[in-house]
């Protein structure tokens, strides 16, 4: 089983890796499908099920399929580009995607929100559909967007191709068990065996820069985040906060009489100025998904920025170490909250973080599976009920508590010597059975939990 640092971690778009970017991708591939095709096309039609039809909207999913059947990518995204098209395609009815032309499309009828009709595969899918001069469908795809902006297609999600079949790695953990046993065979650490991995795929000097420009896109988010005020668009009238906490903290430094607990502030102000750019629609990092996407990079600024002896150079082993944990619970589980909930976006991201902290901190490989695994436990159960299907209440502040649970188990673990009664594989599996036994209503559908109990408008 191999999943790259660069799958776990991918510059995209906000407000949701799976119900924004997956669906930009599916279009992406879906445009791609139509170049190789023989036939000549006339339109596009696109149908949303499940979670990607409930809170769509919310999740700017209809832009999404429009731009990624205009041509748009998430790794490319330009904005005001964005905006150019999409008044151009409301206007016209067409889109002109490259190689194929102008092509009918008219989104209020062509796009379709089928409320009715969940797919079988996954709560995320969608189908999309090219239609000759008559108006008939010539060719269709499903794909489902399974969390974190992986998309699969109906016979790729049937094989369970959700992972890089690509060359061997020399350490092929499946589970934290393996990874345990084949750091105490060889002596490494696990981000060792992650770069051994990664180095099967691309040179070291690819890894090292590919990392270094995850890590400047999320400090890089951070730092809009903590500079931005004003309302978050969707209707819901939410207030940008990061920028007056950070602002407060900042006038308080080197007072004798802050309190200890303020560095929780901090870690919720990185947190919280990540997911409000993310609500916003700016660029983010998937951390494992946009809607956690604030727990990672949160936890590694904290870590650069307030702990002692901290080095630059050592967020590569931070981000490393935490995609080795963020693999293992996709594998295993799930990171998509349409599927297990948020336990499986900020629960995951919380124990990614945890790990990477730990072995940044000097945490052996046992203390950084006890540091993902605390971090996991205490996240179980945990709904994914966003108001008005926004990804911001409450999913904004749930990041910032993620980051300070992630910091609390690191230094649990570190306090401890890797013993711990719960493997890190138990609490996965417990993770993906509670996902799996969860009222769908509390899966980003929006008609359970805090989704009906705030009035949202």
């Amino acid at each position: 089983m191999f999943l790259s640092v660069f799958d776990m971690f991918k510059v995209g778009v906000g407000p949701s890796s799976s119900h924004t970017m997956g669906p930009m991708v599916a279009a992406a591939r879906f445009l791609d499908l139509m170049r190789a095709s023989p036939f000549h096309f006339a339109g596009l039609r696109a149908s949303l099920h499940g979670s990607l039809a409930f809170t769509g909207v919310g999740h700017a999913t209809d832009r999404a399929v429009i731009l990624g059947l205009a041509g748009f990518v998430p790794e490319t995204y330009d904005a005001e580009a964005a905006e150019t098209a999409l008044a151009e395609i409301g206007a016209t009815g067409t889109v002109t995607p490259e190689v194929l032309g102008r092509l009918n499309f008219a989104p209020a009828n062509d796009l379709i929100f089928d409320y009715d009709r969940a797919l079988p595969g996954h709560a995320n899918g969608m189908i999309l559909m090219a239609t000759d001069a008559q108006g008939d469908v010539t060719l269709s795809e499903t794909y489902y967007s399974v969390g974190g902006g992986f998309v699969l297609t109906e016979a790729e999600l049937a094989a369970g191709k959700d992972t890089d079949d690509g060359a061997p790695v020399p350490y092929p953990f499946k589970s934290a068990a393996e990874m345990l046993q084949m750091c105490r065979e060889t002596g490494r650490t696990v981000a060792e065996l992650k770069r051994a991995n990664e180095g099967t795929r691309r040179s070291p000097e690819a890894l090292k820069s590919g990392v270094a420009r995850i890590w400047e896109v999320m400090n890089g988010c951070i730092d809009r985040g903590l500079e931005n005020d004003g309302i978050l668009p969707g209707g819901l009238k939410v207030r940008r906060r990061a920028k007056k906490i950070h602002d407060a903290l900042q006038a308080e430094r080197g007072l004798n009489l802050t309190p200890p607990h303020t560095i929780n502030d901090w870690m919720s102000a990185y947190a919280m100025a990540v997911n409000e750019e993310n609500a916003a629609g700016g660029q983010v990092v998937t951390a494992p998904t946009n809607g956690a996407a604030g727990v990672v990079p949160a936890v590694v600024r904290y870590y650069l920025d307030h702990v002692p002896g901290a080095s630059q150079a050592r967020v590569e082993d931070f981000l490393l170490t935490a995609a080795a944990i963020g693999g293992l619970v996709k594998y295993n589980a799930s990171i998509s909250g349409a599927e297990a909930g948020c336990q499986a976006e900020v629960g995951s991201a919380s124990a990614m973080a945890a790990a990477g902290l730990c072995a940044v901190m000097g945490g052996t490989p046992e203390q950084v599976e006890n540091a993902a695994e605390i971090a996991l436990e205490h996240h179980l159960g945990m709904t994914c009920d966003p108001v008005k299907g926004l990804v911001q209440v409450p999913c904004i502040e749930r990041n910032g508590l993620g980051a300070i649970k992630a910091v609390s188990a690191a230094s649990l673990a570190l306090r401890g010597d890797g013993a711990h009664m719960v493997p890190l594989d138990a609490c996965i599996e417990t993770m993906r059975q509670t996902g799996h036994d969860m009222h769908e209503k509390y899966k980003e559908t929006s008609l359970g939990g805090l989704a009906v109990n705030v009035p949202n408008c």
